[in-house]
C-alpha cells in the first residue's frame, strides 16, 4: 500500500443538517456507525472503492477566523517509520500511537507550518474490505 490519502472527517456542530448537506450535494451516502452521530461516508458509487470519511459530532470549539476543513488521514504501511520522517523533518506527533480495533493504528501530526494530519496503519482485514 503506498502513503495515499485514505479517509477524512468533517467537524459538524450540526450534524443532521450536514448529512443532509453532504447527501445533496455529491451523492454520499452517509450511514450510522458506532457511537450516536457519528456516521461513515461512502464517496463513491456502490462497489466501488473511494475515500471513506466520517461526519461527527465537532469536539472542540470553532473560535475566530481560523480556518474550518476536513480531518484527513494517510493511509501508511509502518507507522513508525512515519513518526520517525515526521521528527526527522521538523514536524511533531501530535497524539501518541492509539489503536482502533479492527481497524489500526492511528497518530496525529503537525507538519512544519502547524496543520495536523492523520497517519494510520491500517489493520489489513479493514484495508481489504473497504479500500
Amino acid at each position: 500500500m503506498a502513503n495515499h490519502l485514505r479517509f477524512f472527517a468533517i467537524h459538524a456542530e450540526d450534524v443532521e443538517r450536514a448529512k443532509t448537506f453532504y447527501e445533496a450535494v455529491f451523492d454520499w451516502r452517509i450511514t450510522p456507525w458506532g457511537p450516536p452521530g457519528f456516521y461513515l461516508i461512502q464517496t463513491g458509487a456502490e462497489g466501488e472503492r473511494a475515500v471513506g470519511g466520517a461526519l461527527q459530532q465537532r469536539q472542540e470549539p470553532v473560535t475566530g477566523t481560523g480556518i474550518k476543513g476536513f480531518e484527513c488521514t494517510v493511509g501508511v504501511d509502518d507507522l513508525d517509520a512515519i513518526m520517525a520522517k515526521v521528527t526527522a523533518q521538523g514536524g511533531t506527533i501530535a497524539m501518541p500511537p492509539y489503536t482502533i480495533d479492527g481497524v489500526g493504528r492511528l497518530i496525529y501530526l503537525e507538519d512544519t507550518e502547524g496543520n495536523r494530519v492523520g497517519a494510520m496503519q491500517y489493520d489489513p482485514a479493514y484495508a481489504a474490505a473497504f479500500f
